[in-house]
């Protein structure tokens, strides 16, 4: 287990959290973090960092464009009202 400080904003530190890494993982962590001269903790927030950066949002859904070569309503429904065309659309069918 180790204890990690955790910054919403870079060099203020506003809230420290602890996290449970397997201790074979930690270890070599632990080796890298040696190795390359820096803190276990840079070395979390490098991680971190790039797992944030990798993840991307979800791409909003965007209905496609599923018209038809057509020339609009017939002309005696242009100004007929929502419910008009939807008992026509439903007539005959027991509804």
């Amino acid at each position: 287990m180790i204890w990690v400080p955790i910054s919403v904003y870079p060099y203020r530190w506003l809230m420290k959290t602890t996290v449970d890494i397997s201790d074979p993982l930690l270890r070599e962590a632990r080796k890298i973090a040696t190795r390359e001269g820096i803190t276990l903790k840079a070395l979390i927030e490098r991680g971190l960092h790039r797992v944030v950066s990798e993840t991307k949002p979800a791409v909003p859904f965007k209905l496609r464009r599923a018209s038809f070569k057509g020339k609009g309503l017939r002309p005696e429904l242009r100004d007929a009202s929502w419910d008009r065309i939807r008992d026509l659309i439903y007539e005959e069918r027991g509804t």
